[in-house]
């Protein structure tokens, strides 16, 4: 029995501190369509951000037409190496024909192909729902603020990131 309570404190845990990011350098790529929604995610992440000591300067804001645009935008972003991490945000609301799943798969699998590439932290907060009620509800009512929350995944990513890398630099 105390061979295992000596294991268990043995092990490594690693976990994102969010205020230990106050030099945190952020890109924030925006989809413009459906604005009427993305705006408050905008505003959501922005106020996250510096609530969690970010300073302004840190954060740029970069505005394309739509979700489809944003893999690409954020793999410019990432390449430039100004970023620690790149926060997407937009929305794609389900019509009547299938580009609402090509748009927010293409844009999932795009986000996703960049952060494996370049090795930083690429945040998918697109919004992708039924309903324009959906939404907005994700965008700052009732579900809460995505935005918000994706900005939090960003800096919790960059501090866990840096401590596996603390953690490497340790071993060699």
């Amino acid at each position: 029995m105390q061979d295992l309570q000596k294991q268990r404190e043995a092990i490594t845990h690693i976990e994102g501190n969010l205020y230990q990011n106050k030099d945190a350098r952020i890109g924030i790529v925006v989809g413009r369509f459906n604005a009427f929604v993305v705006e408050s995610l905008v505003d959501g992440a922005i106020d996250a951000l510096l609530r969690h000591g970010v300073s302004g300067s840190n954060i740029s804001v970069i505005r394309v037409p739509g979700a489809f645009e944003l893999p690409l935008t954020a793999q410019r972003a990432a390449e430039s190496d100004r970023f620690d991490a790149v926060v997407a945000l937009g929305a794609v609301i389900r019509g009547s024909t299938p580009h609402f799943d090509v748009v927010a798969n293409s844009s999932a699998s795009g986000l996703a192909s960049v952060s494996m590439d370049y090795n930083i932290p690429v945040i998918n907060g697109i919004l992708t729902t039924d309903t324009i009620e959906q939404a907005i509800e994700r965008s700052g009512t009732k579900a809460g603020n995505k935005g918000a929350e994706a900005a939090m995944v960003a800096l919790e990513m960059i501090a866990v990131l840096s401590q596996l890398d603390v953690e490497y630099d340790e071993e060699d």
